[in-house]
Order: structure tokens, then C-alpha cells, then sequence
């Protein structure tokens, strides 16, 4: 299940996506979940009316394992001879839906691919679907519109901005203009059901990528203000000074490669929708690349 477009209306496996509150452009990415939690990689949605589905499976013979099972015979029976339903029930046309099994097609080689199993069922207007894992809700919802949301991939500014010194602080900053929430909206016209997603940057973790560094503050962390900025803009006059966001190098790279670091953004993930008006959290999310930090000894002249 790839992300659709941008800034438009989008519609996937009988859910439709609202992207115009998404990231937008190339410098976007998905983001990553800080926990082994994932969207499903399986869910069931309505996808034919009575008719619709008659259509499709009176082609049955020359394609019996579309609709999950596994010869003809089995789907003469459950579709047509009231094994439990019949002639696909034309008779409740306009009162109902064939729900069946889709699959975000980057992931059919996961694990959680193999939790849609069931072949289609029918699920009359205003009826719960049958206790069947990942069957499409508001909460499902929220999680298929996580796996679209794409993030700004702007990177944190710092000061000096080429190769380190060291024992001179190196600082860190980003800002609102770069990193901001983003959202996308899901929903299932046919069930009247609702959900939208909302990422918001809550902060930056700088990983130097060696222990031969000290950070500020000491974890690492360095949080949004309220005014969604991170760090402190270095200035000319604050070579001085402990920036408020930002690491020092104590060891040079000469002769041992660079270091990698990373200065990965936390978003705080989470949704409301129908019949969840207060937000709810999904597992954070992260984004962070690495990239070659070079230091050198500071050159003194000796008179």
C-alpha cells in the first residue's frame, strides 16, 4: 500500500484517503514507528454490493482462487446454494456489502499478511461485521492512515556546519518552518465512518555516534518549545557558551573515519474520528539519517 499522491483525495481497497493535510513534495518520508508496533498489513472493507459481487464471481470457473477458496465447487456452494448464502444474495441488493480481505502489497511477505484469511462475507446495512481480526473501524482506520503519512525530512541546522573541533561545542537547531504537524484522513463512505491522524514534532534526540562525545542536555533529548522550535540558532560571540541543544567532540577523526552522527526527530502520533473526539496515542514515530561527522584538532601557533 503505497502512499497515493499528495495533496489530494485518494481511494485504496475500499478506503479513500484526504491527503491534502500530508507532507508534500520530495523531501518527505514515511515515518518510522519507535516501537516494533506496525499498521495491519491485512484489513477487510467493503468492496461489492449484491450486484457487483454477482458480476464479479460468475467468472468463478476460470478464476476460482480470487475469492480465497480454493476450487469451484466450494464457491457454488457458499455463494449460490445457501451454504450460508444465495445467488449471492441478489435478494438483499442495496441493504449490504461483500467485505472482503486487501493487503498493503510492500508488505504480503509479512507475518501479519497471513491474518486475512477469510473468504468474502456479507455484512447487512448498519450491522457489525463478523469478530474478524483487522475488520475496517474508526481505530483501523487510524492505523491504515499512519502508514501514509509522510514527514518533512529537512535536516537540523548546525554551527560549525562542516567539520567539527574539538572541545568546541557544536550546536543543533531546527525549526517550525521545516518541521510541523501533518495529518491524513481516512474514511469509508459506504459505512459513514471516520478517521484522521495527526503527526506532530515534539523533539530531537542527537546520537553522536561515539562515547568519546558530551551532549546538551546529557541525554540528548532536546524538546520543542512552544513556539515548535528545537535548540537555539548559534550566533556570532556564543563560541563560548553551552549551546542549549547540541554535542561536543572530545577525541579527532584522524586516522579512524568519521563518526555517524544522527539527529533523529520523535513525532508524537494521534488520532480522533468517529466516536473518538479526544485524541487518542499511536505509538510514536521517529526519522532520523545519519551522517558523516569529520573533527580536527584545533591549530595553535606557538611564538
Amino acid at each position: 500500500m503505497g502512499n497515493a499522491g499528495h495533496g489530494k483525495i485518494s481511494a485504496l481497497a475500499g478506503i479513500q484517503f484526504d491527503l491534502t493535510k500530508n507532507g508534500k513534495g520530495r523531501e518527505t518520508g514515511a515515518v518510522t514507528p519507535a516501537s516494533d508496533w506496525t499498521p495491519p498489513a491485512c484489513w477487510y472493507a467493503p468492496k461489492y454490493d449484491a450486484e457487483g459481487a454477482a458480476r464479479e464471481f460468475l467468472g468463478y470457473d476460470r478464476s476460482p482462487n480470487h475469492t480465497g477458496m480454493e476450487d469451484a465447487e466450494a464457491i457454488r456452494n457458499r455463494y449460490i446454494k445457501g451454504h450460508p448464502y444465495t445467488n449471492f444474495n441478489l435478494a438483499k441488493q442495496g441493504k449490504g456489502y461483500w467485505w472482503t480481505a486487501f493487503y498493503d502489497d510492500s508488505r504480503l511477505t509479512d507475518p501479519g499478511a497471513d491474518d486475512c484469511t477469510d473468504p468474502p462475507f456479507w455484512v447487512d446495512t448498519g450491522a457489525p461485521p463478523p469478530p474478524v481480526k483487522n475488520a475496517v473501524t474508526p481505530e483501523i482506520l487510524a492505523q491504515l492512515a499512519y502508514a501514509q503519512i509522510r514527514i518533512p525530512q529537512g535536516k537540523a541546522s548546525f554551527n560549525p556546519s562542516g567539520t567539527q573541533i574539538v572541545n568546541v561545542p557544536t550546536w543543533v537547531w531546527m525549526d517550525r518552518t521545516t518541521f510541523h504537524p501533518v495529518s491524513v484522513r481516512a474514511f469509508v463512505p459506504v459505512l459513514g465512518i471516520e478517521a484522521t491522524t495527526t503527526a506532530t514534532p515534539v523533539g530531537l534526540h542527537i546520537d553522536p555516534g561515539t562515547q568519546d562525545a558530551t551532549l546538551s542536555p546529557p541525554s540528548g533529548d532536546c524538546p520543542m518549545d512552544a513556539h515548535g522550535n528545537v535548540g537555539t540558532p548559534y550566533v556570532t560571540g556564543d563560541d563560548g557558551n553551552n549551546p542549549p541543544c547540541g554535542v561536543t567532540y572530545l577525541r579527532s577523526t584522524q586516522n579512524r573515519g568519521p563518526y555517524r552522527l544522527k539527529a533523529t526527530v520523535t513525532w508524537k502520533i494521534t488520532w480522533t474520528g468517529t466516536g473518538q473526539p479526544t485524541p487518542v496515542a499511536l505509538p510514536d514515530g521517529t526519522f532520523g539519517a545519519p551522517q558523516d561527522a569529520y573533527v580536527r584538532e584545533q591549530q595553535t601557533v606557538n611564538r
